[in-house]
């Protein structure tokens, strides 16, 4: 509001990432779910203690939220949007395999300022 973006909207689903989204459809679905193993010694450590846990645990490989994600993307991105998902530096070939396996296109990694994999994009087929 204060920026007076008319063309952004900001929507909790929860578990169900796309249930508030009652079938609308995007050009661009940009996310960054939890993305952290369960078990990950880290998240006992510094700040992190702090976080609520669901904010950054997913499943013990931290995938699972990824996983809803690429899944559900196709009902709610229009042919030829794209789906961006940040994830943590080791997951870049396993989050490649996912939009792979779900029919994207254009699937690649990009490393952040320290050369480590961060987001992976793909474009839905048109």
């Amino acid at each position: 509001a204060r920026h007076e973006l008319g063309n952004v909207r900001f929507a909790e689903g929860g578990l169900d990432w796309y249930a508030p989204l009652h079938g609308e459809r995007f050009d661009l679905i940009a996310s960054n779910p939890p993305y952290i193993a369960s078990d990950d010694p880290h998240l006992e450590q510094g700040d992190l203690r702090f976080e609520p846990a669901t904010a950054l645990a997913s499943g013990v490989d931290g995938l699972d939220d990824i996983r809803r994600i690429v899944a559900g993307s196709g009902d709610h991105l229009q042919p030829g949007g794209w789906l961006l998902i940040e994830h943590g530096w080791d997951q870049g070939d396993a989050i490649r395999a996912l939009f792979e396996q779900a029919g994207y296109t254009a699937v690649q990694t990009v490393q952040d300022l320290e050369q480590r994999d961060r987001v992976t994009l793909g474009r839905r087929p048109a």
